[in-house]
């Protein structure tokens, strides 16, 4: 047993110090970025926000919508072939949209045709754990059979095995483990890290190597979007801020003069029995299950989000996306915002 006792960070703890700036408008501001990944040598440009692969987020709805904003999403794992067949090559554009798949051999044999199918260029290998030489041995097999795919990998914390995956074939490396908003890994087990310092680490550790990094989870408002691009994230995933929008489809529920959706963590008891039949007698549930206000189009909840981000980048005299992390300085808060009208 040992202890790291140098201080590690996350978004609350922090705010970001505004500097002198020749900037005029937010209009000025581009948070296009373009990329040119490590393994598959495939060029991306878009804006690098992300729809998280998870029910009500990851859908095909949610991923034709935000293509045509330069934005991203990972296809929630559980997507059939029927649906793929459905949703594919007529309506998806594949520049901005994932596959996503576990490590089972038959899961991704069963990924493999719909890969071969859709022209798919993106897939999203996730687990909740990514520290298994299990993990990194099935992303080697995964850049051996798709050398020109981009893969994205996760979940890891650490610097050591960001690069270790980047050397494995990952192109972007997800990070986070336990920050989401209806995520209980670090209530039930007892494992994570705190993400800002996550962010700042592995970015750093990943792009030493030429590869990329994608922050996934523990954003809950548009100013932790830019605190995780200013750390050095070259995306972020979102998962409760793009829930419960009409694109992720859902039941509503009516109480009184409100409607709400229903929004789990994929590890829940609720997504164990949707998916799996029930939860395993060797796990436990690592997700909660909430109702969230109905929000309408998610195309509000995005130029909100592009909004706050731009003005970020006026604050700091960044033109560009790319320039924000060179142009932060953080300050150590105690406090974020007045907290008399709850945000």
């Amino acid at each position: 047993m040992r202890i790291i006792n140098e201080v590690k960070l996350d978004y609350k703890d922090v705010l970001i110090q505004p500097k002198r700036s020749t900037l005029k408008s937010r209009s000025e501001v581009s948070l296009r970025r373009d990329y040119i990944f490590r393994n598959s040598q495939n060029a991306w440009s878009g804006i690098p926000i992300m729809a998280a692969n998870m029910d009500g987020v990851g859908t095909f709805q949610m991923a034709q919508t935000l293509s045509s904003m330069g934005l991203f999403t990972c296809i929630t794992k559980h997507s059939s072939s029927e649906d793929w067949s459905t949703h594919g090559k007529s309506s998806l554009n594949t520049n901005y949209t994932s596959i996503s798949i576990g490590t089972s051999l038959k899961e991704y044999e069963r990924a493999k045709k719909i890969i071969q199918d859709n022209n798919l260029k993106w897939i999203c290998i996730d687990v909740a754990n990514g520290y298994s030489e299990h993990f990194v041995d099935f992303v080697r097999t995964v850049r051996k059979d798709y050398p020109r795919v981009n893969i994205i990998a996760g979940n890891v914390v650490t610097a050591d095995m960001t690069q270790e995956l980047i050397l494995a074939g990952a192109d972007v490396v997800k990070v986070g483990i336990g920050p989401g908003s209806v995520c209980t890994t670090r209530i039930q087990t007892g494992v994570g890290y705190p993400q800002l310092s996550a962010v700042i680490e592995c970015a750093d550790a990943a792009h030493g190597l030429g590869g990329h990094v994608i922050v996934d989870g523990g954003c809950v408002c548009a100013g932790d979007v830019a605190k995780a691009f200013a750390a050095g994230a070259d995306f972020v995933m979102l998962g409760g801020m793009f829930a419960g929008h009409d694109e992720g489809g859902g039941t509503l529920i009516s109480r009184g003069s409100k409607k709400y959706v229903q929004f789990y963590g994929m590890s829940s008891d609720t997504a164990m029995i949707k998916h799996n039949g029930g939860v395993a007698d060797y796990r436990s549930s690592e997700g909660r299950t909430v109702e969230i206000l109905h929000k309408g189009r998610v195309e509000n909840t995005v130029r909100d989000i592009l909004g706050g981000v731009r003005s970020t980048c006026t604050y700091v005299g960044a033109s560009t996306l790319k320039q924000l992390s060179k142009c932060t300085t953080f300050v150590r808060c105690n406090q974020q915002f007045n907290p008399v009208f709850s945000y």
